[in-house]
C-alpha cells in the first residue's frame, strides 16, 4: 500500500502545500528529505587522518600505545607504536571544524556538514563491517538501507529505478552485491547497478550491435509476447515475489531504454558544471562522473542513490595498511573535489534543502602504526557526516578518547539509519516486514534519531 500511495504522492497529509518540503510526503510523519545520496568510502577511512584531530598523537608519536587496557589488532601489528598523522590539520569555517590537508575542497564546506564524530561498529572485519553499515547486521541475509527505503516509500517516477547503486569501476566492494540486496523483502527493492563510466552503463539494456535482425518493431512484439506469457505464469504462481520482480524488471527495462540514455548523458551539462565535479582532471574524472550522473538521477526522480569509492581487496580503496602517507592522499583526492562540487551544485539547483547527503565508511583506523607507516582496522571509532535536508550545518555530535581509539559516546549504524529514515518521514520502529515469525526492521531492536544534528 505504501508503495502504491508513494507512486501517486499520496503518503501522509498533503493539505499543507507551499515549500518543496511540503511535497515530500512521508510514511509516518512529514518528511524533510525527498531523496538520499549515500557516499560510501569502502575499506575503512582513517578518522585520525581526516576529520578527528588528536594532538596527543603528536606528543606520543613513536612511543608504545598504552591506553591502560588490552590492545588488539586485526593483523597482529607488532609493537603498537603510536603514530601521529602525517597530514597537517587546520580549523575551517565558522564552526571551526578540524580537517586534514587531504580534503582541501571539503574543508570549505564544513559549515554545511554535520559530523558524527564517534561512530562505532561491532566488528573490525571488512565483510561484516560493510554488512552492518548497509543492512544493520554483521551477517548476510538482511535487506540494505536502500531496499528498506524503496519498500517503505515506493518510487517517485515510473521510468527510473527507485534505488540505484554505482560501484567503483575497479571492482565491487566487499560482499559484492550483498551490500545492495533486498534479502527477504520483495526482490523488486534490490539496488539497480549502473556503471556510469562504462560504455554499457546498464547491462543488456539494448541489443548488441551485431544483432541487426532486432528492430524496434520486432522488439516491441517480443516484449508483448513475453508480457503475455509472464502474466499467464504469474496466474499459476501467485504471490511469488521473484516472478513479480522479474516482470517488473522487464517493464522497467523497456522504459529505461527511453529514459536512461538522457539521464546518463553528462555531456548535456555545461562545461562549468562538469569542471565543478572534476571531470576535467584525471584523478577526479571517474568519481566526479558518477556523482554527476547521481545528481541527474536524483533530479529525475530516483529516490536513493549509493555511490561507492574503492573496490574490495588490498588496494584501490581506503584500506590503508601499508603506508597512510602514500595510500590515503590519492583516494581522498579522487573524491574531495567531486563531493564539494556536488554540495555546491545541489545548492545552486535548489535541491540541497530536500536532498540528504550521507558520507560513510565501514570502520576507522588505529592510532598506532602497522608496520612502519600503515594503520590497521579499528571498529571502535570512525567518522561520518550528513548534509542537506533537515541537517544542522556546522554541528557535530559525539567524541572519541584522546587518541581517537574508542568512541566515548558511541553512534551505531542503527542510530544513523534511524535518523535517515526519520528525515524521510519514516518511524524506524514502525517500518517492519514479517519474516520467519518475526517483525523484522532495519534497526533491529536498537536505534535512536540523532536529533542533536537536526534542525
Amino acid at each position: 500500500m505504501a508503495q502504491m500511495l508513494g507512486r501517486n504522492g499520496l503518503l501522509a497529509d498533503e493539505s499543507h502545500v507551499g515549500t518543496s518540503a511540503d511535497l515530500n510526503g512521508g510514511l509516518h510523519h512529514r518528511a524533510k528529505a525527498r531523496r538520499v545520496i549515500q557516499l560510501f568510502m569502502n575499506g575503512g577511512a582513517s578518522q585520525c587522518d581526516t576529520f578527528d584531530y588528536k594532538p596527543a598523537l603528536d606528543k606520543l608519536d613513536g612511543r608504545k600505545f598504552d591506553p591502560g587496557e588490552r590492545v588488539e589488532s586485526v593483523t597482529g601489528s607488532a609493537g603498537f607504536k603510536t603514530m601521529k598523522s602525517p597530514f597537517a590539520f587546520e580549523r575551517h569555517g565558522q564552526c571551526g571544524r578540524w580537517v586534514s590537508s587531504v580534503f582541501p575542497h571539503l574543508a570549505g564546506c564544513v559549515d554545511d556538514l554535520a559530523f558524527l564524530m564517534s561512530m562505532q561498529t561491532k566488528t573490525n572485519v571488512h565483510g561484516p563491517g560493510s554488512y552492518m553499515m548497509n543492512t544493520g547486521f554483521v551477517l548476510p541475509g538482511f535487506p540494505c538501507l536502500g531496499a528498506w527505503i524503496s519498500y517503505g516509500l515506493g518510487s517517485l517516477v515510473d521510468n527510473l529505478p527507485t534505488f540505484v547503486v554505482m560501484p567503483d569501476p575497479r571492482g565491487l566492494p566487499y560482499n559484492n552485491q550483498g551490500n545492495f540486496t533486498s534479502a527477504f523483502l520483495p526482490v523488486a527493492h534490490q539496488g539497480t547497478i549502473i556503471k556510469a563510466s562504462s560504455a554499457t552503463p546498464i547491462a543488456d539494456l539494448f541489443p548488441p550491435a551485431s544483432a541487426m535482425y532486432i528492430t524496434p518493431a520486432s522488439e516491441a512484439e517480443g516484449q508483448a509476447l513475453l508480457a503475455e506469457l509472464n502474466r499467464e505464469h504469474l496466474a499459476e504462481w501467485q504471490g511469488d515475489s521473484r516472478l513479480e520482480a522479474r516482470i517488473a524488471s522487464y517493464e522497467m527495462a523497456a522504459r529505461l531504454q527511453f529514459s536512461a540514455p538522457e539521464a546518463l548523458d553528462v555531456a548535456r551539462e555545461t562545461q562549468a558544471t562538469q569542471e565543478l565535479y572534476g571531470l576535467n582532471g584525471k584523478p577526479t574524472e571517474e568519481f566526479g562522473r558518477r556523482l554527476l550522473v547521481a545528481r541527474r538521477m536524483l533530479e529525475r526522480g530516483v529516490r536513493f542513490v549509493q555511490v561507492w569509492s574503492g573496490a574490495g581487496g588490498p588496494s584501490n580503496n581506503w584500506d590503508n595498511h601499508g603506508n597512510i602517507n602514500t595510500e590515503l592522499p590519492p583516494i581522498a583526492a579522487s573524491v574531495d573535489k567531486p563531493i564539494a562540487g556536488l554540495l555546491k551544485d545541489l545548492k545552486a539547483r535548489g535541491m540541497f534543502d530536500d536532498t540528504l547527503v550521507v558520507w560513510s565508511t565501514e570502520f576507522g583506523r588505529q592510532p598506532f602504526s602497522q608496520g612502519t607507516a600503515g594503520r590497521d582496522h579499528n571498529g571502535g571509532a570512525f567518522v561520518g557526516w550528513l548534509a542537506g535536508a533537515g541537517i544542522r550545518g556546522g554541528a557535530a555530535y559525539g567524541e572519541t578518547d584522546e587518541w581517537g581509539w574508542r568512541a566515548r559516546t558511541p553512534i551505531y549504524c542503527y542510530d544513523l539509519h534511524a535518523t535517515i529514515l526519520h528525515l524521510l518521514g519514516i518511524d524506524h520502529e514502525r517500518l517492519t516486514f514479517r519474516f520467519n515469525g518475526a517483525n523484522r526492521r532495519l534497526t533491529d531492536v536498537h536505534g535512536r534519531v540523532l536529533r542533536e544534528v537536526l534542525t
